[in-house]
């Protein structure tokens, strides 16, 4: 198996199992507990907070671990919404992952007034649009870093300049940057980013939720747990996971990242050369590292996914969590990519696991797919 779908998950690095052993197998103590055992698994909690907020320039206090990246994405814009009732006004994109997008259709039949940035071809977003749709009734500005589908960074440095200066909320999802690309939540200027464990080398079912320090935070769910912002008993093993993996990609951040690069660029470079009537989603440059999505004229995407998996090769259509959908992307859709060409779209994107033969390999696979699917014409997989 060649795995090229590590935006939509990674597997789980021997060092993050390896941290997180002890903690499904000896040591079970309730972190909330005061004896012994409960006070190791306490202190276990706080060395991942630590290191999960050495990731993105954080300080471990303003670290609250979560279930997911959809929960901190949540918690984040039901804050704002929260804490300032009569600010009825959300400013997002009209790429956001589902998390978002969910939600905010939810505001709106709460009588929320939503403003769905649109982006240009590339994918890119123009600042100016995100000052000119701020009013005094904005609750919060949520935006992507990273897209998840064609890996387009946006401007957030400069998105929270504007932020500041307005005194509106500004959260940054950043599920599928961390890990890949330098974060730094001051340099942001964020007041909330969201982050999730599965999407750098750590099993699924944690995350956090940056809250800057000093900010007005209203939870999503009570209890007295991460000092009373996110009530439930911590899921200590995974956690302690969490914080091995962050641990992990900031030391290796520089090196993985360029190594990644060469890996993604060997296998653009063959595929675009190698089989006409390709075309790249999104800025060639602005872009995560590993993540190229590409469209292939007179295909469709679902069955170049059936004979791509045939051959051991694992990519996706989108986003995981519409892959499932034979619909054209509402990130292409939005970017003004033809149907036809959104329709004939796959995401490969590549992890510090993969290799250069794979890539190779994965190149001469995509060739060998898509030819064959020209020649017999398109048709409906059932």
């Amino acid at each position: 198996m060649i795995y090229l779908d590590n935006n939509a998950t990674t597997a789980v690095a021997p060092e993050v199992l390896e941290a997180m052993v002890p903690w499904l197998r000896d040591e079970y103590g309730n972190p909330s507990s005061v004896y012994e055992s409960g006070r190791r698994a306490n202190a276990a909690i706080e060395s991942a907070r630590a290191s999960v907020a050495g990731l993105i320039g954080a300080s471990p206090e303003e670290i609250i671990f979560t279930s997911c990246g959809t929960e901190s994405i949540n918690t984040a814009i039901l804050s704002c919404a929260s804490m300032d009732p009569d600010r009825r006004h959300v400013v997002t994109s009209a790429v956001e992952h589902s998390a978002t997008i969910k939600l905010c259709e939810h505001l709106a039949r709460r009588g929320y007034e939503i403003t769905w940035l649109p982006v240009r071809a590339d994918g890119t977003l123009d600042p100016d649009l995100v000052a000119e749709s701020i009013t005094d009734e904005t609750a919060v500005v949520s935006l992507l870093l990273a897209n998840n589908e064609t890996g387009v960074l946006f401007p957030v440095e400069e998105i929270g300049r504007i932020a500041t200066e307005r005194k509106v909320p500004f959260h940054i999802d950043a599920v599928q940057a961390a890990g890949k690309v330098p974060v730094d939540v001051r340099a942001c200027g964020a007041h909330f980013l969201s982050l999730s464990g599965h999407k750098l080398h750590c099993p699924k079912g944690v995350g956090a939720l940056w809250v800057r320090n000093g900010l007005r935070y209203e939870p999503l769910l009570r209890g007295s747990q991460e000092n009373g912002r996110r009530g439930g008993t911590q899921n200590v093993a995974s956690i302690v996971a969490f914080g091995a993996a962050a641990a992990l990609a900031a030391e290796r951040l520089e090196e993985c990242g360029a190594r990644v690069r060469a890996m993604r660029d060997l296998f653009e470079s063959r595929v675009l050369s190698e089989v006409p009537g390709t075309t790249l989603n999104g800025h060639s440059a602005q872009r995560l590292p590993n993540t190229s999505n590409l469209s292939f004229e007179g295909i469709r995407s679902e069955e170049a996914l059936l004979l791509l998996g045939e051959r051991g090769i694992c990519v996706s259509a989108g986003s995981a969590c519409s892959s499932g959908s034979v619909h054209p992307s509402h990130v292409l859709r939005a970017m003004g990519v033809p149907n036809e060409l959104a329709g004939a779209s796959l995401r490969f994107s590549f992890g510090r696991m993969n290799s250069d033969s794979e890539a190779v390999a994965a190149a001469e696979a995509v060739r060998e797919v898509v030819g064959r699917l020209r020649e017999r014409g398109p048709r409906t997989v059932r």
